[in-house]
């Protein structure tokens, strides 16, 4: 019989993999209370069209990559694709439009049908955070700072470069929309089949292009920055002016879009060349257009999300935690007087890792792996008198301790 094995571009988390994992979350969770913002989560399915009204069904996610299900009652069902879509719909439907600002951390999986590779696969984890109510441009400022703070403390901000542009308003996209068409309409034929798509459904897309040979006719196309309203314009000088006060460096990107349709405004991307062709790890931008899009009202927006999996693998490992005791039973008899010790060890806040199987040479082996300081050993004589013997695991010293004291003893030992 064959061996089952994970669904392509899924894995497990042992618990190297998830210890990484954990690290960036509380890291990161940490990192964004400092800025005021609360965790929350939403559901990791919602009605498909929380996805297809805001994405837009001209979008790569809608078009190509969103795993959608009709239940067994016909509702068209979506897993969450990213977490941008649902924050806004949760603050929608919980009646929050009128109770801004809101600042929310979140974090967990998301999916997407596309070809797995390193730092991308289907059921993949992201951290975000959204900042929903300002219009002001130190808003754009502020989530890029949270940004720049969350990769500063995971130790990873100096192996990333900030990319930044401007999607500006919707009369400067519709201007350079109509100019970046003439222009590319030129080379129709010249485009790959993803391009020539995208000129007829959603024609800025172009410029995320992975075709080398569509960078090169780009680079004589017009930029739209030649396109910004002056109200457009002084919103993305004053983001600039802002990081610049923080000190907060960055590289202008005239061919940096988000992936998605509701953005608008500043848009910016942490960029690494550690990690091949996925080179973002966090990216954003303000997204005004989006809850309109749902049915609700026009609500300023701002927000980032990043790759765990990408954040993970440029980080350091991390150390898996080691037990203050192990406990091991000399023989049968005192196997149920070793574990009720155990149990009231841990409701006094130790960490006790028990050695069940094998004879006392392979147990002390194992308990030599965990790394723990202590050894605590009984069999039926030391519990005949209420005791036990507690081993030093570093220099192999035995000491023997009464059970009735044993909790202020190791605590001295702390």
């Amino acid at each position: 019989m064959d061996i089952i094995q994970p669904v392509r571009g899924t894995s497990d988390l042992l618990p190297a993999d998830k210890a990484k994992h954990n690290h960036v979350i509380e890291t990161a969770k940490q990192g964004a209370a400092q800025f005021g913002y609360a965790e929350m989560a939403t559901p990791m399915f919602e009605f498909t069209e929380v996805f297809s009204r805001p994405l837009g069904a001209s979008s790569d996610v809608v078009a190509k990559e969103t795993y959608s299900f009709e239940d067994r009652g016909g509702t068209g069902l979506t897993l969450r694709p990213e977490g941008t879509a649902s924050a806004m719909r949760a603050i929608i439907s919980n009646g929050l439009t009128q109770s801004l600002p809101q600042r929310w951390f979140y974090a967990g999986p998301m999916f997407r049908y596309e070809r797995p590779q390193k730092g991308r696969m289907r059921q993949f984890h992201q951290i975000g955070c959204e900042l929903i109510g300002p219009a002001s441009p130190f808003g754009d400022a502020e989530i890029i700072a949270c940004g720049v703070h969350i990769l500063k403390s995971l130790g990873v901000l100096e192996q990333t470069v900030l990319h930044l542009n401007t999607l500006g308003d919707s009369d400067s996209r519709q201007a350079y929309r109509t100019a970046l068409i003439a222009y590319l309409e030129a080379y129709r034929n010249d485009l790959s089949e993803d391009s020539q798509r995208r000129l007829d459904t959603n024609p800025l897309r172009i410029l995320d292009t992975k075709s080398a040979s569509d960078k090169d006719i780009l680079q004589d196309a017009p930029q739209l920055h030649r396109y910004l309203t002056p109200a457009a314009q002084t919103h993305f000088e004053a983001v600039k002016e802002a990081l610049q006060a923080a000190s907060i460096a960055w590289v202008d990107d005239p061919f940096l879009v988000r992936g998605l349709d509701y953005y608008s405004h500043t848009a910016f991307e942490f960029i690494t060349d550690q990690l091949g062709a996925q080179g973002t790890v966090l990216g954003g931008g303000r997204y005004d257009g989006l809850a309109q899009s749902l049915g609700g009202p026009l609500l300023p927006a701002v927000g980032f999300a990043a790759g765990i999996e990408r954040l993970a693998l440029l980080g350091e490992e991390q150390a898996q935690p080691v037990p203050d005791l192990v406990l091991l039973a000399a023989e049968q008899s005192a196997e149920a007087a070793i574990f009720a010790l155990g149990c009231q060890l841990r409701t006094d806040g130790y960490h006790v890792v028990s050695m069940l199987s094998g004879n006392m040479g392979k147990k002390m082996k194992a308990a030599n792996k965990l790394g723990a300081r202590f050894a605590l050993i009984a069999g039926a004589d030391e519990l005949g008198r209420n005791c036990v013997s507690l081993r030093n695991m570093q220099d192999g010293t035995q000491t023997e301790v009464e059970i009735s004291v044993l909790g202020n003893w190791l605590a001295q030992q702390r």
